[in-house]
């Protein structure tokens, strides 16, 4: 086997395609010139597109994870409360985050495995009749569980109550349907790993005119993640420091393949499918999902309970070194209980049908008896009935 050539199915770093390999190749330039003006303004419209906004978006270098700060300390008072909405470990993150940046945070957990209540959400905030939260932090997309939010639905509970909307789509944006203006949501951020095929390295956010608003009453130190040196620079396309130039080629590719493949909305459908092909594989096998509400299950990963008498490191160690898969583990108190199968971004029906057979055959290396080809089919199947209600029949 070329032990060289593995098949990532990680919910990020996610492979990157061919042309934007090459397109980071693209020499430097100047970027107070005008070479990288005719750059950032190609971005900054494909971005809008991509988050469903007429507000500007910015680039900064980063991750996902900087979003966090970002979404905070530029829109939330210094010590205000917040209330950190959590299905998971990313959830807990930025609780966390909020908590070493000198926030008063409370939490409103759920279970692992399940989507947020809206209606547990309005009795928290009913109960806040002082308005002390100022914003309510809202994860799109659990990577660590597979289960997506009821984005709209948790948003406009939040505009009841007046606190702002702040939206970590780190594994969302691009993946599954996200509204920022319909949906009036405040603050957005997400990361260049996920949906959008780059190499780590980028904080991607937009923000409300009511965001802005509240941003006038923040004094909260910052420095690095200050958002209002790039307010002051973007309609003239310049930053304020030295940007991450490979990645912004890499950027402006990625956008423009989302385009050619038909929007951010053939994007959404492509995940929905890759998701549903992932979970029917899974169940045929007799695997239980994480995510057992269908409503809420990502487009993006699938966490799959491991089986009983079934190592969890050895089912990947199995499936990596043997079958060129490698599958993602769970994280924090999900550890040793899941593996994930990450489907987002650069990937495509083979993938999945890839991913499954390996999943298979792992676990009869393991003796672990399940079917052969039994997952593949039913993914298969999926695909099949997609492409009949594409064309109105069935070959």
């Amino acid at each position: 086997m070329l032990r060289e050539k593995t098949l990532l199915f990680l919910p990020g770093p996610t492979p990157v395609p061919p042309r934007i390999q090459a397109a980071m190749a693209m020499p430097m330039v100047n970027h107070r010139g005008p070479e990288f003006s005719a750059l950032h303004g190609e971005i900054a419209r494909g971005l809008q597109a991509l988050f469903r906004t007429r507000e500007e978006v910015y680039v900064l270098p980063g991750s996902g994870s900087g979003g966090f700060e970002a979404a905070l300390v530029n829109f939330v008072p210094a010590g205000a409360r917040v209330l950190a909405v959590s299905i998971g470990d990313f959830g807990d993150r930025w609780a966390r985050a909020a908590a070493a940046l000198g926030y008063r945070v409370e939490r409103l957990e759920f279970p692992p495995g399940t989507a947020a209540d809206p209606e547990a959400l309005r009795e928290r905030l009913r109960a806040d009749t002082g308005r002390e939260i100022r914003a309510v932090l809202i994860t799109h997309n659990e990577t660590s569980t597979g289960v997506t939010n009821p984005l709209a639905e948790l948003a406009a509970v939040v505009r009841e109550h007046g606190a702002l909307v702040l939206v970590d789509s780190v594994s969302g944006l691009g993946a599954m349907p996200l509204e920022m203006d319909a949906w009036g949501l405040d603050v957005v951020f997400t990361g260049a790993q996920k949906a959008l095929m780059l190499p780590p390295g980028l904080t991607i956010i937009a923000a409300s005119a009511r965001a802005w608003a509240a941003a006038e009453e923040v004094d909260q130190p910052r420095y690095f993640f200050d958002l209002r040196p790039y307010r002051r620079g973007h309609r003239d396309h310049s930053v304020p420091y030295t940007p991450a130039l490979s990645l912004l080629y890499g950027l402006r590719e990625s956008l423009r393949m989302i385009e050619e493949q038909g929007g951010v909305e053939a994007a959404w459908a492509r995940h929905r499918l890759l998701g549903a092909m992932c979970r029917a594989g899974v169940k045929a096998l007799g695997l239980e999902l994480l995510c057992r509400d269908e409503r809420y299950a990502s487009g993006s990963v699938t966490a799959v309970k491991v089986p009983p008498g079934v190592d969890p490191n050895g089912l990947r160690r199995v499936a990596r070194e043997e079958f060129g898969a490698v599958l993602a583990p769970g994280q924090g108190k999900l550890k040793d209980a899941i593996f994930r199968i990450g489907h987002l971004g650069y990937a495509t029906p083979h993938d999945v049908i890839a991913a499954v057979a390996a999943v298979e055959m792992a676990l009869v290396r393991l003796g672990h008896p399940v079917p052969l080809g039994r997952g593949v089919a039913a993914a298969q199947t999926v695909w099949l009935d997609h492409l009949a209600a594409e064309k109105g029949d069935r070959t």
